[in-house]
Order: C-alpha cells, then sequence, then structure tokens
C-alpha cells in the first residue's frame, strides 16, 4: 500500500519544489485514504484495512515528520502510515488497537495518543513503529460518546467533549498519560458543546459551537472567550501563524481571527463560503483545504493563503459520499510536523 513516486511528483510545488498534496479518508465501511493534488485531482485512494463511520469529530488524520495517522471508527482500530516520499511515499506500517471507538488522534514527540468515545490513550512510537499497546490511558470526564478531538500541549493533553466538557490530562517525562483527566477551571456559564480545538505551545483555542464562541485555554483554565459575530457555531478551528481559522457549519462559512498572548481578535467574519456544511479544516503554510457535505455529497476545496491570511479557491473536489472526514495539508518535505 503506497503512492507511487509518479504520484507524488504529479503534485503542485507550494514551496519551491516540494509536491503538496490534500488528504482525507472516506470514512465508508472500507476506509481508505484519499489523496489529492492542490488543483483537487485524485491521486490516490489507499485502503487503511479498517471501517470508519465517525462524525461529529476533527482530528480524524494527524501527522508528524515521519507518519500519518487515521482513525477507522467502525473496526475500533487506527492505521498509521510511514511517510518515506524517498521510497515511494506513504506506506503502509500498522493497524494500531484502540481501547474504544477512535475519533481523533494526535502525534506528540515520540508517541501518538488516541481520542476515543470513552477514553484517551498513549502510544509510544520506537524504532518498531506505534506501540499496539497503550503505556498510558484515562477515562474522559463524560465518555458518553461525544468525544471531539485531541491536542497536544508541553506535558499535557487537552480534549473536548460535545456534552459540554473541555478537560486535560498529564502526560510523564516519557509522554505516557498519567492521572485522570480534569475539567479545565472557569468554563463559562454558558457553555454548549464545545467541538474543535487546535494547540501551540501552551495554548489550546477550544470552539464551544453552540454558544458561538472560541476560548482559549492556558494552565488548565480558559482564559479568554471571543464571540464569533455574525457567524454562527464556530465548530472545527486551525493554526499555523498568527491566523486562526474557523469553519463554521451552519454558516457554511470560514472565518479569520488574529490570536497573539491572551488575544483572539475576529479580523474577517468571512473569508471563504461553501454550498455545504464545512465539516472540518486544515491550514498550514500557504494552504488551505475545508471539507464540507452537501445533500448526497462531499466536497474538499483548496485554498492558497496569501499573507493577509486571505483565501483564493485553487482546487476543488466533488466525492460522492457525505461520510468524508478528516483532513490534512501534507508537504512531500515535510520537517517539522
Amino acid at each position: 500500500m503506497m503512492i507511487a513516486t509518479a504520484v507524488a511528483a504529479q503534485g503542485n510545488a507550494n514551496r519551491g519544489d516540494a509536491p503538496t498534496f490534500i488528504v482525507t479518508a472516506s470514512n465508508t465501511a472500507h476506509n481508505e485514504l484519499m489523496i489529492y493534488d492542490t488543483q483537487g485531482a485524485l491521486l490516490r485512494q489507499i485502503p487503511t484495512g479498517g471501517a470508519g463511520g465517525v462524525s461529529g469529530n476533527a482530528g480524524g488524520i494527524t501527522q508528524n515528520h515521519d507518519r500519518l495517522a487515521v482513525v477507522n471508527f467502525g473496526s475500533g482500530n487506527v492505521t498509521v502510515f510511514d511517510k518515506n516520499f524517498a521510497h515511494g511515499g506513504l506506506r503502509f506500517e500498522k493497524v494500531v488497537p484502540a481501547l474504544a471507538n477512535p475519533v481523533s488522534v494526535v502525534f506528540g514527540a515520540d508517541h501518538l495518543y488516541i481520542l476515543t468515545t470513552e477514553y484517551v490513550e498513549s502510544h509510544r512510537i520506537d524504532n518498531n513503529g506505534v506501540s499496539p499497546i497503550a503505556d498510558g490511558h484515562a477515562a474522559l470526564v463524560i465518555g458518553d460518546g461525544s468525544a471531539a478531538q485531541v491536542g497536544k500541549l508541553r506535558g499535557e493533553l487537552v480534549i473536548s467533549e460535545k456534552s459540554n466538557a473541555i478537560e486535560t490530562v498529564n502526560l510523564d517525562r516519557f509522554g505516557r498519560i498519567t492521572g485522570r483527566t480534569r475539567l479545565a477551571a472557569n468554563i463559562p456559564a454558558n457553555v454548549n458543546a464545545p467541538f474543535g480545538l487546535a494547540t501551540r505551545g501552551d495554548d489550546a483555542y477550544v470552539t464551544i459551537a453552540h454558544a458561538n464562541e472560541i476560548s482559549l485555554v492556558r494552565n488548565d483554565a480558559i482564559v479568554t472567550i471571543t464571540g464569533s459575530g455574525t457567524q454562527s457555531a464556530p465548530c472545527w478551528v486551525t493554526l499555523d501563524g498568527p491566523f486562526l481559522f474557523s469553519a463554521n457549519s451552519p454558516s457554511r462559512s470560514v472565518s479569520r481571527y488574529a490570536v497573539y498572548g491572551k488575544k483572539i481578535i475576529q479580523d474577517a467574519a468571512v473569508v471563504a463560503t461553501f454550498n455545504g456544511d464545512p465539516t472540518d479544516i486544515a491550514y498550514r503554510d500557504d494552504v488551505a483545504a475545508v471539507i464540507d457535505a452537501n445533500g448526497t455529497v462531499s466536497h474538499v476545496s483548496i485554498f492558497k493563503v496569501d499573507g493577509d491570511g486571505d483565501f483564493t479557491l485553487h482546487g476543488l473536489a466533488t466525492i460522492n459520499n457525505l461520510a468524508t472526514n478528516g483532513v490534512a495539508v501534507l508537504h512531500e518535505d515535510d520537517d517539522n510536523h
């Protein structure tokens, strides 16, 4: 299972001569990775060896310098691919079983963290790849199946559950989950459905979708809350450089925020609109990708992003199902993601 070298050569150069790809998952009974170039042309479909079926989540696909992982909700496992472009691109590494149905994944320095409907768990990465056995886990604060996304902070993980929980759990010096999950302090009284999140350093930006808010979590407490203005229900967010972008599902739009210190300032209410409801968003360097669903199909919209954070549509793909889940922007010369 791999992306052929010839396929890699078809990508579009957005950073020097390095091709860029957009990756999503079919999320169907026979789950597949779907690889697109930045014009929206489908280059390859790669079976994950598992079953899809997840919804209402973000972070269903994650990557670091060496690997890419995708959740298989229906089969209760996560598929890991080796990112080795010098020898053919993405190559199947293994399927990692989870303690319950997985909804979101994120890499740390030497661990893969898996959020399931009931637990969050850590799997060490060594010379043999990702361990199939968890070296730490913790039950979620609620654990009712509403888990949405997991993110990595310094020394801990941050987790959102749509049943009104924003929580953290500690990591030991080896990166293993230790102790119990705990609610963040200062969760607002009007909290209604935390959904997506994006992290950097000690900061986590977490949406509170049905309250039309984005919150900043730092040191296990909410320190800032910003309203979404004219756009309803910011659900999923992505962060790179000075900009945080939110995909607002019922408004069928993306908003732009400037983030610095404790500030979250809406810089533009609408930078892109869609025919369907956005279900996930990814942004890296000068490329953004948004998944939306409308009627009986999904779409992958691919944008060039300029230095001011403005979106220009660069490519569009239509997928003949509503289940498509997760999105990542993949550079062939990845060196820090």
